[in-house]
């Protein structure tokens, strides 16, 4: 128990801001349970429902999107759309694999990594926008659940490509974590939004599953760069599955 509620704290100084503190020993817990990513995303969600309901209270919808985003990237960092930027820069660059994985891994910001990640602020904003003010606050909560899940099923089956923390968490997340988390998330997310609630986690995962896909087509492997592009991709997926359903099949609420 107390190896796991290490896990769990590291988790919140891998997966956020929030001044937990973060060491290789916690990271090493982290990798052995990886499972608990879904709690960390439940507290984030929690915390990201909440300041979509008090903004609400005050702010038209519009406004209500901008702050739900700056929210989102204060609590969770920018470490993941980082990666979605130099995953973007890998799969735009023309040429071999090598060129690719080379232009992946090139610290300046490219065009495919400026597009990819506009595609992505605007589709938060949309779909932010447009949920009803009574199924936000749920559908942030499961989005980041369902979100933090996809990082597990892209690392789960993924084959890694280079060194670094996203090799670490590539080669020790195997189907049993998969699993443990998907059944967490599950939970959580039916919990939450009921039928809808798994239904969002259901098409993150899909989007997981396709990441890996172009990952592989891509660079022949994943890195970190993936792991984070697809908490970003997911999100998003989770977020329009909700605004979708939700607003056509009232029953799954």
């Amino acid at each position: 128990m107390k190896g796991l509620l290490f896990a769990l704290k590291s988790g919140f100084g891998w997966l956020s801001t929030i001044p937990v503190g973060i060491s290789m020993e916690g990271i090493d817990a982290l990798m052995r349970h990886v499972y608990v990513f879904p709690l960390v995303g439940l507290a984030l969600g929690a915390i990201l429902g909440a300041v979509a309901y008090i903004a609400g209270q005050a702010l038209p919808t519009h406004l209500v999107a901008i702050v739900v985003i700056v929210a989102i990237y204060k609590l969770c960092g920018i470490n993941h759309i980082d990666g979605l930027a130099d995953f973007g820069d890998g799969v735009i660059a023309h040429g071999s694999r090598e060129k690719k994985v080379q232009a992946m891994k090139d610290v300046s910001l490219g065009t495919g990594g400026g597009v990819f990640i506009a595609i992505i602020l605007l589709a938060v904003f949309a779909t932010v926008s447009d949920l009803p003010q009574k199924l936000l606050p749920m559908a942030l909560l499961v989005a980041e659940v369902s979100a933090k899940e996809a990082m597990i099923c892209f690392a789960a089956f993924s084959t890694s490509l280079q060194k670094g923390f996203g090799q670490i968490m590539i080669e020790r997340t195997g189907s049993r974590q998969f699993l443990m988390g998907l059944a967490i998330s599950a939970i959580l997310c039916a919990a939450a939004l009921g039928p809808l609630g798994l239904a969002a986690l259901v098409a993150a995962q899909a989007a997981a599953q396709y990441m890996v896909l172009v990952a592989k087509r891509n660079f022949g492997g994943a890195t970190g760069d993936g792991i984070g592009a697809t908490n970003e991709v997911a999100r998003v997926v989770a977020l329009a599955t909700a605004l979708t359903l939700g607003g056509v099949l009232p029953w799954m609420l």
